[in-house]
């Protein structure tokens, strides 16, 4: 992941490098790498580089294009074909990487250009020739865009903290925020946040922001779930799903130009993972696993079930094991790196796995998601087997419990 920030001024007053570098200092963690910094009269923009892809100077973060300026957070998995597709249009590219290809898209397509994008992404893009803002969110959301809306001005970053550290941000809490954060078991849907001051993009929308300071959003997808017709069996829905999967953990494994490992707990979802990507030509995957120290009533790792996946497939794996006293000493740095409140209580346990694999590892995949997906949380077979009331009211019986 990478860090972005950005000012927009709408009150005549030149845009302030130093608010992007006191944001940056709060993004510094999402992109160790590079650093860089761009400023034109009433717009700056700011970039916090983990170079995945293209790991050359070349694809070095804000990137300009004539009049043209972009800081991009994410992948963009098609983007070879994309490329390809744009070089045959006449467009020319100097590095060998993502990023430019957003550019060239913009040049090409206009906002019309998340459209042709496939994979995760947020990004901002001035555009000088027009005078305007241009920013996207990938489809499902999965790379955040905060931002903060004043009279004077427009922020953008990557976390809420470094919106707050740029200042002059309504702190209130939000109470439609409050309601989902207990509601919806911790998630606050976009546009709000749980404080009054700071919104995010919705998932598979755009915002422009014209010369005269109005944001308009639109959507550029929709999910399209209806059901197929005519309807699969079992077994093709299996094989179709088997597909689908492998092509997505090829998509992520042969995109990046860094060794892709897994965080590898054991479960279902990500021993799969491990067994798509050695079906994908993946050798020396490296995985990893953390583990607790055993209280009386509880175990504190699941290794025995990782280092079967290990044994199998020949995993370069890693055993970390965090001792217990400091999980809560620890707690308040976890609960400091949140863009927003979360009540899962691996929070921490996650937090202090990726701190270690970082040590190792740029990307993993993790099964993170499919209990979503696949339906595999209790309350799910309770709403199916209602029969009274709207989808809605099914839903509500049994997930709203707070």
């Amino acid at each position: 992941m990478c860090g972005i920030s950005g000012e927009l001024r709408h009150d005549g007053q030149v845009a302030s490098v130093t608010t992007i570098h006191n944001m940056l200092a709060h993004l510094a963690r999402r992109g160790p790498d590079d650093q860089g910094t761009w400023c034109q009269q009433q717009i700056a923009l700011g970039h916090q580089r983990l170079a995945i892809i293209d790991l050359s100077t070349q694809s070095h973060q804000p990137m300009t294009d004539g009049a043209l300026c972009l800081v991009f957070n994410g992948a963009i998995y098609n983007y070879q074909t994309l490329r390809a597709e744009l070089q045959a249009k006449g467009h020319t590219f100097v590095s060998a990487g993502d990023t430019e290809v957003i550019l060239k898209a913009y040049r090409e397509w206009g906002t019309d250009c998340p459209r042709y994008l496939e994979g995760m992404f947020a990004f901002a893009l001035w555009d000088g020739e027009q005078q305007r803002l241009f920013a996207a969110r990938d489809r499902f959301g999965i790379k955040p865009f905060y931002y903060a809306n004043t009279a004077g001005h427009f922020r953008f970053a990557s976390n809420t903290q470094a919106l707050l550290a740029a200042g002059d941000v309504d702190t209130s809490l939000d109470p439609v925020g409050l309601h989902f954060q207990y509601s919806l078991h911790g998630v606050v849907p976009a546009p709000h946040t749980i404080l009054l001051g700071i919104r995010k993009l919705e998932p598979a929308h755009s915002l422009l922001i014209t010369p005269g300071g109005a944001l308009q959003t639109q959507r550029y997808w929709t999910l399209d779930a209806r059901r197929t017709t005519p309807a699969r069996t079992e077994s093709e829905w299996v094989t179709a799903i088997r597909e689908a999967l492998l092509t997505a953990v090829r998509k992520r494994y042969t995109v990046a130009d860094v060794p892709v490992g897994v965080l590898l707990s054991g479960g279902l979802d990500s021993s799969l993972l491990v067994a798509l990507l050695a079906a994908s030509g993946a050798t020396q995957i490296p995985t990893y696993s953390i583990g607790f120290e055993d209280q009386p009533e509880e175990r504190g790792s699941e290794f025995e079930y990782s280092d079967q996946v290990v044994a199998r497939y020949q995993t370069q794996h890693h055993k970390l094991v965090v001792p217990n006293d400091q999980v809560l000493q620890r707690l308040p740095e976890a609960i400091a790196a949140m863009a927003e409140p979360m009540f899962g209580q691996d929070a921490v346990a996650f937090y202090l796995l990726a701190e270690q694999v970082s040590q190792h590892s740029k990307v993993v995949q993790s099964g993170q998601g499919a209990d979503e997906v696949f339906g595999g949380y209790f309350w799910y077979p309770r709403m199916q087997a209602e029969t009274s009331g709207s989808r809605l009211e099914r839903f509500r019986r049994h997930y709203v419990d707070r």
